[in-house]
């Protein structure tokens, strides 16, 4: 299978505070904050000249960026050949949400895992976010 997951890209969590939750993770554990949270940067072990990011965010408890999921919190996967991933998914009978979308920073689409929660499936291109 040519599509597959290669690592964590990001964990997004309902906060009823993000602005006062990302204050306390700077003040408590030195975390840099922008508007999203905070951006862990890593080598990839099989290209270790390549630069990779996975990105921890709190977002507001009324987000419906999980719909159609009422989980509170979604996962990002870092992926390779996402179109072919799709396929394969959707040959096994995977419920997709919405279209892929396109960003300078990579290719995102998001499935329902079998207990209902939206998973995001993301491409990457790093670079534009370090």
């Amino acid at each position: 299978m040519k599509g597959r997951i290669t690592g964590i890209g990001g964990v997004f969590f309902k906060s009823k505070d993000p602005k006062a939750l990302k204050s306390w993770y700077s003040e408590s554990f030195g975390l840099s904050m922008d508007e999203y949270g905070h951006s862990f940067t890593w080598r990839n072990d099989e290209n270790p000249d390549e630069q990779c990011l996975t990105q921890w965010s709190p977002m507001a408890a009324d987000t419906d960026y999980y719909a159609p999921s009422q989980a509170e919190f979604m996962i990002n996967y870092r992926v390779e050949h996402l179109d072919e991933l799709l396929q394969h998914l959707r040959s096994k009978g995977v419920e997709q949400v919405g279209d892929i979308q396109s960003f300078e920073y990579g290719r995102f689409a998001w499935v329902l895992d079998p207990e209902g929660r939206k998973i995001e499936l993301w491409e990457p291109v790093d670079a534009p976010l370090l």
